[in-house]
């Protein structure tokens, strides 16, 4: 009996002792051949496209042909009512004046009214209110450059020693168009220096890929320096001068080309 279980068991060691040696020699082969027509073959690497990136600057001038300015009307008198009604009358005359010019009511726009305690000062004793002061403000458009000195002095005119007109500016109506025309020229820079950049390389010019604006500069609201003091009714007695001078504005942009 003995002599049986000791037979078993060392059959039972042998027979482990196979089962395991097959399951090491399966796992160390690197895989059946059908794993192996599974895996994927490696790929080359994508080949890099060829571009060419070009920046241009495109300038533009334009003569300006329209005129900005402020219009104040100030007037003192003994009470508020009474000068707020002055102010406003005296306002009232000049924008009627203006459009003798052509200015539009669209093209006139209030900007402020303030109105005040006027005091007479005393040495010995608190100062006392003696009337109050009203101003209206307003800035007018002039779109015809060729009336707008008229338009100054046909305003001081109507309001006397009331108006003041001060911050004349120089405005370009049509601002798009001339940006325009120095994008075009911005665009046209940037493509000539590109192409003589691909010829003197051996290539083409392909289609473009990008084109991006990256900066402009905007046509400037130049003030006339001639004017820039407040001009009054002694000041205006003929039409204001005014020379239009020229405006710049610039564009740049940054295109890509693919190569060919």
């Amino acid at each position: 009996m003995t002599v049986s279980v000791r037979t078993l068991l060392l059959a039972g060691l042998v027979a482990l002792a196979l089962v395991v040696a097959y399951l090491l020699g399966s796992s160390g082969g690197g895989g059946t051949p059908a794993q192996a027509a599974d895996d994927p073959a490696p790929t080359a690497a994508p080949e890099r496209a060829r571009v060419l990136t070009m920046t241009g600057t495109g300038d533009a001038t334009a003569v300006p042909d329209e005129l900005s300015f402020d219009l104040g009307v100030t007037l003192t008198r003994p009470d508020l009512g009474s000068a707020l009604d002055a102010a406003s009358t005296s306002m009232a005359r000049v924008l009627a004046a203006l459009r003798e010019y052509d200015v539009a009511k669209a093209d006139v726009q209030t900007t402020g009214l303030s109105m005040s305690p006027v005091y007479d000062y005393h040495p010995y004793d608190p100062p006392t209110i003696t009337g109050y002061r009203v101003t209206q403000r307003a800035t007018v458009l002039v779109r015809d450059l060729a009336q707008g000195g008229a338009a100054v002095s046909g305003a001081v005119a109507a309001g006397g020693d009331a108006v003041r007109v001060s911050d004349l500016r120089l405005l370009v109506g049509d601002t798009e168009a001339v940006t325009g025309r120095a994008r075009d020229a911005a665009v046209a820079e940037a493509r000539a220096k590109a192409e003589q950049y691909a010829e003197a390389s051996g290539q083409r010019l392909g289609d473009v890929l990008t084109l991006r604006e990256v900066h402009t500069t905007p046509l400037p609201t130049a003030p006339y320096a001639q004017l820039a003091r407040e001009t009054t009714a002694d000041s205006a007695l003929a039409a204001v001068p005014v020379r239009a001078g020229k405006q710049h504005t610039a564009v740049t942009v940054r295109m890509v080309w693919a190569l060919e």
